[in-house]
């Protein structure tokens, strides 16, 4: 259960793209940082497994939580892109390699339907075990594994050797993997397009620094 206090200030649509693109650059810090330390930010991590086994619900906010503080790893994250700040090279990769693996994925009907039969299944695993324990991250790992790690477009990941091949890794970066993705489909339901992100950087700059005025 997440103490966090919901947020109180209504969301406009800029905001709640920024948000969810905030998501998968969330993601993808999460994995550079798994892939090269083999550790992460629990926060950031924990916020990405509960958005992907959350499919129903009951508002926009309560996706990642219902504080825009619990994607600060991500929000700090896609700043530091949006302003052509230093970023790990990999962390830049990754994120827009999720963006087009949900493009993908959105044309795969068949896909879809499976991802959201399996999760439910995930679903009655986490209500047993817990969100973030060991079963549900390897169950959400394989899930990954089985399903958008089958396109011909693959997501390399780089880091440490031996701790990439260490017990439970693979299957960690994998889940927030899925939870990059899951944050793109939000983003591109909430009006999200590959060419903003070229041609809008200002707008999404404007929309992260407002959340921290509300």
């Amino acid at each position: 259960m997440n103490p966090t206090p919901i947020q109180s200030a209504p969301l406009d649509g800029n905001a709640r793209q920024a948000l969810a693109l905030a998501g998968v650059f969330q993601a993808a810090a999460v994995v550079d940082q798994l892939a090269r330390t083999g550790q992460c930010d629990e926060r950031a991590w924990s916020t990405l497994v509960r958005a992907t086994l959350d499919t129903d619900p009951p508002s926009f906010e309560a996706i990642y939580g219902g504080h825009h503080n619990n994607l600060r790893l991500g929000i700090d994250t896609l700043q530091a892109v949006m302003s052509r700040q230093p970023t790990e090279p990999a962390v830049m990769r990754y994120g827009f390699s999720m963006v087009l693996l949900m493009q993908k994925l959105r044309k795969d009907s068949a896909m879809m339907q499976t991802l959201g039969e399996r999760l439910q299944r995930v679903q009655s695993q986490a209500a047993h075990f817990g969100d973030t324990h060991e079963n549900v991250v390897a169950s959400l790992g394989e899930l990954y594994q089985e399903t958008l790690s089958t396109f011909r477009y693959r997501i390399v990941v780089q880091g440490e050797p031996s701790l990439l091949q260490s017990s439970m890794m693979p299957e960690r970066i994998r889940t927030a993997l899925l939870g990059g993705v899951r944050f793109a489909l939000l983003w591109h339901q909430q009006g999200g397009r590959r060419w903003r992100l070229v041609f809008q950087r200002s707008a999404i700059k404007r929309a992260l620094r407002e959340l921290d005025s509300h």
